[in-house]
This record gives C-alpha cells, structure tokens and sequence, in this order.
C-alpha cells in the first residue's frame, strides 16, 4: 500500500474518531459558531477602523471565528490528544505498527484541515443568512488556502510542543491559560484597534493574528489594498509551520514521558 493510500486510510479512522469525540466536536464548531452569532448581532451595525479601513463588525469576526476553529482544532485540541495518547502508551503502540509515522501524523493533519473546513463553512452560511456577510469570487479561493497553510502550521506547532508537556493534568489548563491569551492579544475577541502599537506589532509576528488578516483579506479584500491573498501573512504562518516541525523532528517522541525512546 502507497503512503497516500495509508494516510487516507488512517484519516478515515481519525475521523471516525473525532466524530465521536463530542468535546473536540464542541470545541471546533460550537464554540466558534455561538461567538459569531454573539459578536455579529452585538456589533452588527459597527464598524473598526483596522489599518486605516473601515471593516463592519460582521466582517471583522467572521474570519476571526474562524481563527478560534482552527486553534481549537490544530492546536489545543491536537495536543492534549497527543499527550493523553502518549501517556496512556496509545502512540508507543501506533508507532511499533508497520504503519509509518508519515502516514500517522498525515492522518492528524487531514483530521484537523477537514474539521476546520466544515466549521468554517458553516460560519460562511451563518454569516450570510445572518448578518449578510458575503465571500465573492476568488476569496473563496484565498479562504480554503489560508485554512489548509494555518491548520498544517498549527498542528505542526501541536507536535513540538507536545514534548514540553509531561502529563495529561498539566497540559489541559497550560493550554486552556495559553490560548486564551493567545486569542486576546491577537484580536480575536476583542477589535485589536483598541490595542497599544507595540501589542499589535508582537500578535503580527505570532502566529494567529497573521491568519486572522490573511483571512479577512479572502473575505474582505478591501482591507488588504483590495488584495484577497494576503501573501506576507501567510508567510508568517508558515515559517511559525517550518520552524515547529524542525523542533517537532527533533524533540517529539512516541514513547510515555520518562521512559526514553
């Protein structure tokens, strides 16, 4: 069997499996979906004035609601599963099969892009039927781009940081604390006009709110000089991607924590 027929394969079972995973389902596409549906009707007739453009409060968390997708899904998410599994002996054992680790982490990538994808479809939907955001022509284009490049990049910082992290009881309020700060800094709860010069300029040089723009050029190019892909941007996120699997490579490891190997 190829290793694109193994990575399918062990995507399928991925999946299945966070399909029935009704906290990661939460997480992914409720959680994003009742923000949206909260800040779009509190701020449905605002606006933010963001780089000198003036964006319509609809417009502004549509795609930053896709952000929190994207980070609950490749990131959070991915690594207390990651730890969970490799302290309970899950990854040792995954990792003894015959099945290579390209396909295994393939398989965590897929999971993670096709998740997000769906919620961000359906934030799409809600945003039109809602508040009458609409995504035109080649914006769609620039919005699947910029979901694939930022869920890759996120699950590939999932895997180096997951060595840091020695216990399951550790890992979820590290993380929960980290992204939540995270997620202010860069904006995605609160306008990031509010915020001092020097704040903004350290989230642009982290990696979500680079997407954050990225995305909202793909949905609203006007914010971009009317360029729906916002290359510098995505740039940011992957470097933050290439840097994370250099670590990744030689940090992570299959076995329990204290054990070796």
């Amino acid at each position: 069997m190829s290793t694109a027929s193994l990575i399918v394969h062990q995507s399928r079972y991925d999946l299945r499996t966070f399909l029935r995973d009704p906290r990661a389902r939460a997480m992914t596409l409720l959680v994003p979906l009742v923000l949206l549906v909260f800040f779009g009707a509190v701020f449905k007739n605002q606006s933010f004035t963001i780089s000198g453009t003036k964006i319509p409060g609809a417009y502004y968390y549509l795609p930053r609601t896709m952000v929190l997708a994207v980070s609950s899904a490749a990131l959070s998410n991915m690594i207390i599963t990651l730890v969970a599994e490799r302290e309970s002996g899950a990854l040792k054992r995954r990792r003894a099969t015959p099945v290579p680790p390209i396909a295994l982490i393939g398989g965590d990538i897929t999971t993670s892009t096709v998740s997000v994808i769906t919620t961000a479809i359906v934030l799409t939907v809600v945003g039109w039927l809602a508040f009458g955001t609409h995504v035109h022509g080649a914006g769609f284009a620039a919005l699947l781009l910029a979901l694939v490049v930022g869920a890759a990049a996120l699950c590939s910082l999932a895997y180096a940081i997951t060595p840091f992290l020695t216990s399951v009881d550790s890992a979820g309020p590290m993380i929960m604390i980290t992204t939540i700060v995270l997620n202010l800094i860069s904006g995605l709860y609160a306008p990031d006009s509010i915020y001092p010069a020097w704040l903004r300029d350290i989230a642009l040089v982290l990696p979500l709110r680079p997407l954050a723009l990225a995305l909202q050029a793909a949905v609203l190019p006007s914010a971009n000089d009317d360029h729906t892909f916002a290359w510098g941007y995505l740039g940011i996120v992957v470097a933050w991607g290439v840097v994370a699997g250099v670590v990744a490579v030689r940090k992570f490891t299959w076995a329990p924590s204290g054990t070796g190997g």
